[in-house]
């Protein structure tokens, strides 16, 4: 036996043994497992929301990130979609999930909610329950519960025959029952509270041996922790002054509706969010999301939540490395695990420096030894802070300094070291060489009126659809008499669907969608014959509310109208209470059009590269390409097209709407990361799609043909899609002295070329970086010697390696102090 083999064995399994947990418990400073103290980073990684193929890497480059946990909600609706028949297969598989994340040496994090908001349409509820006689969700009703406890039962057991508990020697250290509920409570009465109660109690006698959390539930009842989601937790304190202070959900972003544009959150308030709350006593933060991934099919909430949840995480949509964000808390998490002893076996004191900047000493109350948290919370406000013996400390405004020991500052949240990648798209295969064929969606049952039940009232769309489609055909018919009247008339529909498609006895009179998903009043002029006329009114979701005092009753569709036809001299008549006939869903749907095989009776048109009727609605597209070579992620780019579904070798990779334009107004090429976050700071996009690029994961992929299939509901032009992949194209460094320079290419690639390189005092930002007032001559030179044609480079930024070894400077007379804002800095720009 080799001694290498012999030491990887024994890291192996060191590395093993470090998530069989065993016992977990805790006090106000610490979670103790297996009698470690410790403090946690955890992440937030949504198994349904990625593939089974693409958990390893994420789950690795969580790890690498300096994560100790994972975090996964349970989705309901995806596992139950029909009452009693589960599906835990593919990327539902939450067993695999949680065994590979063990594999990895990590911990996990288990919420079953089982709602979970998540922008997951309907909460996570399956539709069958909301159609349950006499339920009423999220409150004390004994049906819901009953449903409620049987799912959570359900987990727990499967988790249980696992062995994923910690107890049991598996990575799961803590478990959530129910999820925000105490941002609503209030609208639920006394019935709200008692339900919070039952939550506890059904919880606790699942008996699965780790501690339950609630949170934002202020009056969770006791063993149950209660825990903090927001962009800042550091005033938040447990309702049980022996519990820990727990960040479950650090919004390193925010989420994107159709309509919006992009939001950012920057690395720096990141950042000083998680420092500024395990400076106030924190002992866990949870990243939502870590990595947000992808809404594949219907899954999407809201209504409007894009197909990508990217949510600004620190790895992106595709699971690439979004940086300088992951880099930098990164090495945030790095300094913060120096003090990990001390911040967990210690007594706090907090010092008022005045002008906002506060010291927190932690000293631990056996050894003596201290970690040091310096925060300035000013906004436009630097701050020099002499600490006499422990040393003198430039702090910028809106930021934290971590000092080890109380004298050496390790990192502080404004100075971003890491590096920034500009990721970009490339085209594998030019639009032009795409031949499509296409097929309009069969109407010929529903212009003429022709349902699978007739009712005599405007039905509820989702109480009728049990969601299975985002689609609903309303059909009906008027007898003419005096044409006179109505030869000129006008068709209006109140509806609180999300988008509505009109006809008039077979003949399309309009199209209209809500601007932000609300309800809306559809009035287009319509010429009547003498007799029989039939209306004929498809009502389109895109999204079930998930969030908000009682969503679940939030009604969809034509619900109750009115529809009516207003004529001459505004006589009216009211067909609301008409004989209704109804149909689910699109025979293109039925007849699985989105198929790699052709569906049986169904004649595509093949034409060349010049699409058909451009703008003709209601159509169906399919074109063959080949898999892009390499493993970059693959993306289908949608320009042009309208609204709609995509599918891939039959995968559904998610509703689009590249038509759906974000505003022009409220972006800026630059983003001031001082002051407290809101979504709508630092976005970009204006004026673009709100979404274009739409993931393909390699799993969904045949090595030789695959098939695209696009069903165009609003009227695009697909001419210009194209598959195309996602790689690094520039990365960037600006990097204070004494600290490390770290570039890396992603996909195996390596550095090609170093664009710009200055030691010295450089300006500008990536893309745009220029020479300061002076800089080391032989900058470029010394990092193209220790970068190019490797995947990866880095090294310590001193001015001895760039050989200068006295003061430096146009007059060579700045020397380090360490302790003020006069530090040389090394810019660089490569590419990959």
């Amino acid at each position: 036996m080799s001694s290498s083999w012999f030491k990887t064995l024994l890291l192996s399994l060191a590395l093993l043994g470090s998530c069989l947990a065993g016992e977990v418990t805790y006090d106000s400073k610490a979670l103790i497992i297996n009698g470690e103290r410790r403090i946690i980073f955890s992440g937030s990684v949504h198994y349904p929301r990625s593939t089974a193929e693409m958990w390893p890497d994420i789950i690795q480059k969580a790890k690498d990130g300096g994560l100790d946990a994972i975090e996964t909600y349970i989705f309901w609706d995806r596992h139950e979609p029909v009452r009693r028949q589960y599906d835990f297969s593919g990327n539902l598989d939450f067993i695999k999930f949680f065994k590979l994340i063990q594999e990895a040496g990590l911990y996990a994090i288990l919420r079953i909610g089982p709602y979970v908001c998540a922008e997951w349409n309907y909460g996570g509820f399956p539709m069958w329950l909301h159609n349950m006689p006499g339920i009423e969700l999220r409150t004390n009703n004994p049906i819901y519960k009953n449903e409620m406890q049987v799912f959570t039962t359900k987990i727990v057991n499967m988790a249980k025959e696992a062995n994923l508990f910690a107890s049991q020697g598996g990575p799961v250290i803590l478990a959530q029952i129910e999820n925000e509920f105490g941002n609503v409570m209030w609208n639920y009465g006394d019935a709200g509270k008692a339900y919070v109660k039952w939550c506890a109690q059904m919880a606790l006698a699942q008996n699965i041996g780790v501690p339950w959390i609630m949170c934002q539930q202020s009056d969770a009842p006791q063993p149950i922790i209660n825990t903090c989601n927001n962009y800042y937790c550091d005033d938040f304190t447990p309702n049980n002054p022996k519990s820990p202070k727990m960040f479950t959900e650090n919004w390193i972003g925010w989420f994107q509706k159709l309509g919006e544009r992009v939001p950012h959150r920057s690395a720096e308030d990141s950042a000083f969010s998680v420092a500024r709350f395990f400076q106030k006593g924190g002992v866990l933060n949870n990243y939502y999301m870590y990595h947000g991934g992808t809404n594949f099919g219907r899954t999407s909430g809201g209504p409007y939540v894009t197909t990508s949840y990217e949510y600004d995480a620190p790895l992106d949509e595709y699971g690439n490395l979004n940086q300088p964000k992951w880099g930098h808390l990164k090495n945030l998490h790095e300094a913060i695990k120096l003090g990990e002893k001390i911040l967990t076996n210690s007594t706090r004191t907090d010092r008022d420096l005045g002008n906002q900047v506060t010291l927190t000493t932690y000293t631990n109350n056996a050894t003596k030894e201290r970690f040091c948290f310096l925060s300035n919370v000013a906004e436009n406000k630097d701050a020099k802070i002499d600490l006499q013996q422990d040393g003198s400390y430039y702090v910028p405004a809106w930021s934290v300094t971590i000092l080890e020991g109380c004298s050496k500052e390790v990192f502080n949240t404004a100075k971003v070291n890491s590096q920034t990648s500009i990721m970009v798209k490339k085209n594998d295969d030019e639009p032009s060489k795409i031949t499509w064929s296409w097929t309009p969606e069969a109407m010929k049952d529903t212009l003429k009126g022709q349902g699978e039940f007739n009712a005599h009232q405007l039905l509820e769309q989702k109480d009728f659809t049990v969601d299975a489609s985002d689609y609903l055909w309303y059909m009906t018919s008027v007898d003419i008499n005096d044409t006179s009247i109505w030869n000129n008339a006008t068709l209006r529909v109140i509806t609180k669907g999300h988008t509505l498609h009109a006809y008039v006895n077979k003949k399309r009179v309009g199209y209209q969608f809500s601007q932000w998903g609300n309800g809306f009043t559809f009035e287009r002029n319509v010429s009547l014959k003498k007799g029989t006329n039939i209306i004929t009114l498809l009502s389109v979701t895109v999204g079930l509310p998930n969030y908000g005092d009682w969503f679940d009753k939030i009604k969809t569709g034509i619900a109750g109208g009115p529809v009516q036809l207003v004529g001459k001299n505004n006589g009216t008549i009211d067909l609301s209470n008409n004989l209704w006939s109804y149909k689910v869903g699109l025979n293109g749907e039925k007849k699985r059009l989105y198929d790699s095989q052709p569906g049986l009776g169904v004649s595509w048109r093949k034409g060349s590269s010049k699409p058909p009727r451009v703008g003709r609605p209601m159509t169906w597209y399919k074109a063959y390409f080949n898999a892009p070579s390499g493993t970059d992620p693959v993306v289908v780019d949608l320009q042009g097209l309208g609204k709609g579904f995509a599918w891939v070798n039959g995968h559904n990779i998610g509703r689009y709407w590249p038509s759906m334009v974000a505003s022009t107004n409220g972006c800026s090429g630059t983003c001031d990361y001082r002051g407290k976050y809101r979504k709508e700071k630092c976005n970009t996009g204006c004026g673009n799609p709100s979404q274009r690029w739409y993931h393909v994961p390699r799993s969904f992929l045949n090595k030789d043909k695959n098939t695209l299939v696009l069903f165009e509901e609003e009227g695009g032009n697909p001419k210009n899609v194209s598959v195309q992949t996602v790689t690094t194209g520039t990365i960037c460094a600006h990097v204070y002295e004494g600290a490390l320079l770290e570039l890396s290419c992603q996909g195996g690639k390596v550095i090609s070329e170093i664009q710009f390189a200055s030691f010295g005092y450089p300006e500008g930002a990536c893309g745009s970086f220029k020479i300061g007032s002076w800089q080391a001559t032989n900058s470029k030179s010394v990092v193209e010697a220790a970068c190019i044609g490797r995947e990866r480079c880095g090294f310590l930024v001193t001015k001895e390696a760039f050989g200068i070894n006295d003061g430096y400077g146009p007059n060579k007379t700045k020397t380090i102090t360490g302790n003020d804002n006069d530090l040389g800095r090394l810019a660089v720009q490569a590419t990959c």
